[in-house]
């Protein structure tokens, strides 16, 4: 694990380089869907750490948002989940908030993990059993149990949607970043105490943050039955959200928004 862990630090480093040579430059930009933007910056990234990823564990299975998918990895015992720049958006405007984001699992089990932002030189890694690291120190999750008091972080876009408008956080408590993959990350570092989504996330956006924040002593669920996600599956999306950071915060918020969702069906 010590040696698959170096490599895809080091692929996430390289995909950094590239990466900011595209940084606050003008870029084409093209749209895979509504509001799902791509750049040569991601695909570039994309080509380098699946270069440097298979070249050297060939019989892995592949799964990118920047690479057509291929049922085969459906087969595979180990597969990497990889989103070449999380936060995209963030990206395209200059904002430094998104990062590399480079999972592992194994029998849909996430077991390795590595976040890197390459803007603000901030790398997160951690591997089943080994612990989680924040540049280079070890990690260790908000204990924080009072919800009334955690610093939460939120999407952008959800808050721009009005979607915590109906939860009684002050405005000061909600701090707003775009990439799921940086906000699991910052989470896992005990940056902030707590973090939700309140709308479906991909197994590329959550899979490398996910082992970080458990190494770090937290969990990742699913916000309306407080499940376990897992990955490599057929349908790559996590429905309806998911809540991450201690249990005790993570369940106390599962059960709020249930409460608030009970009442708007």
């Amino acid at each position: 694990m010590e040696k698959i862990l170096k490599d895809s630090i080091s692929a996430a480093h390289e995909a950094g380089n590239i990466i900011m040579k595209y940084y606050k430059t003008k870029l084409e930009i093209k749209h895979k869907s509504v509001n799902n933007p791509v750049t040569k910056a991601d695909l570039a990234a994309n080509e380098i750490i699946k270069k440097i990823l298979i070249s050297k564990y060939p019989n892995f299975g592949w799964l990118s948002e920047e690479t057509k998918d291929s049922e085969h990895r459906l087969s595979n015992e180990y597969v990497w989940i990889i989103d070449p720049i999380d936060g995209t958006k963030e990206f395209i405007e200059g904002i430094s908030n998104f990062a590399i984001s480079i999972g592992l699992v194994k029998n849909q089990k996430p077991i390795l993990g590595v976040l890197y932002n390459p803007a603000t030189e901030e790398l997160f890694y951690g591997s089943k059993n080994n612990g989680s690291f924040y540049n280079g120190k070890k990690c260790q999750i908000s204990t924080l149990k009072n919800i009334e008091k955690v610093k939460i972080v939120v999407s952008r876009s959800e808050i721009k949607a009005g979607l915590w408008e109906k939860f009684s956080f002050k405005q000061e408590s909600k701090i707003e970043i775009g990439s799921v993959a940086y906000k699991l990350g910052l989470i896992a570092a005990n940056k902030y105490d707590f973090f939700a989504t309140l709308k479906p996330k991909n197994e590329w956006d959550i899979c490398a943050g996910h082992i970080i924040i458990q190494e770090a002593g937290g969990v990742l669920k699913k916000i309306h039955d407080f499940t376990t996600p897992t990955y490599n599956q057929k349908l790559t999306l996590q429905k309806p959200g998911l809540v991450g950071g201690n249990a005790d915060i993570s369940s106390t918020f599962s059960r709020i928004w249930n409460n608030k969702f009970q009442k708007l069906r």
